[in-house]
């Protein structure tokens, strides 16, 4: 995948990447991309990530009608989202290969994620050898982390 400078620059000065530079780094689309902006990113060690939650998601209609809640896979899938952002902007050779889960560790939900709420998704790389990757991830609505999950994928 491209490096950082090689993205189209994003319109908002507090972010590293908008939506622009996020759909050309990222092969997921609508309604699976749960990823807005890229807020900070340190190469090969961290990055932060920001998603909005919206009524207008459809997993908020049916799950739970009344009480709508974001699933705790979204939440995953989130964190997997803002990692595979720190991996392909980190490593070299990547271009042709897309990340696949291998596993998932230590996944913790604390609170519900509402409509509304702004998430925000914090990713630590661990290690990354081979093509093989772990990290450790977080998602924070306002002061409160709400999930937590170590994820394990390899490029394919």
């Amino acid at each position: 995948m491209p490096k950082l400078q090689n993205l189209p620059k994003p319109t908002s000065p507090d972010c590293v990447l908008d939506h622009a530079g996020i759909l050309e780094l990222l092969p997921h689309r609508y309604p699976f991309l749960y990823l807005d902006r890229l807020l900070e990113f340190e190469e090969g060690k961290r990055a932060v990530g920001l998603k909005n939650s919206s009524f207008g998601e459809p997993h908020f209609s049916g799950h739970f009608p009344g009480d709508p809640v974001m699933p705790g896979v979204i939440q995953i899938e989130a964190i997997a989202q803002v990692a595979c952002c720190l991996i392909l902007l980190s490593f070299e050779g990547l271009d042709d290969k897309r990340p696949a889960f291998i596993g998932i560790d230590k996944a913790r939900f604390r609170a519900a994620v509402r409509p509304g709420d702004a998430l925000r998704i914090e990713v630590d790389l661990l290690s990354f050898r081979r093509g093989m990757g772990t990290a450790q991830g977080r998602i924070v609505v306002g002061d409160k982390v709400v999930c937590e999950a170590e994820i394990l994928a390899t490029m394919v």
